[in-house]
């Protein structure tokens, strides 16, 4: 492993310490923990006080266009994904949150689950 990745790997750990360091999710206002890798994008709402996951939703992948209009992003389907996830989420009877963006940086699709989320009727 190069230098430069080792270093990548060692900040990324250090950012998630803390920030994980700071906030609890708790069963009336569960963490909304989001992962992505380069394909799939999961989301879960967690209570740390119990360790048990109360919902969880992942794998979006790009639908493919039934006419000739273009393909959705990453983004878009990540901005899906926020909304679905708030749409069970109330069903449920959680309407607050705590947002856990990990080690990654709040932009690009982190930042459209956000949104979409928050347009779904979760408040942060």
């Amino acid at each position: 492993m190069n230098k430069d990745r080792k270093q990548l790997k060692e900040k990324r750990a250090r950012r998630t310490k803390r920030i994980r360091a700071r906030i609890q999710g708790t069963k009336e206002r569960p963490r909304l923990s989001v992962f992505h890798s380069n394909r799939n994008m999961y989301v879960q709402l967690i209570d740390d006080v119990e360790g048990k996951t109360l919902l969880g939703m992942g794998g979006v992948k790009k639908k493919k266009p039934a006419t000739k209009k273009k393909a959705i992003s990453k983004t878009e389907a990540a901005h899906d994904l926020g909304k679905k996830i708030a749409a069970s989420a109330l069903k449920k009877g959680i309407t607050s949150i705590i947002f856990d963006r990990g080690k990654h940086l709040y932009h690009g699709r982190l930042k459209a689950v956000a949104e979409g989320a928050r347009e779904g009727g979760l408040i942060f």
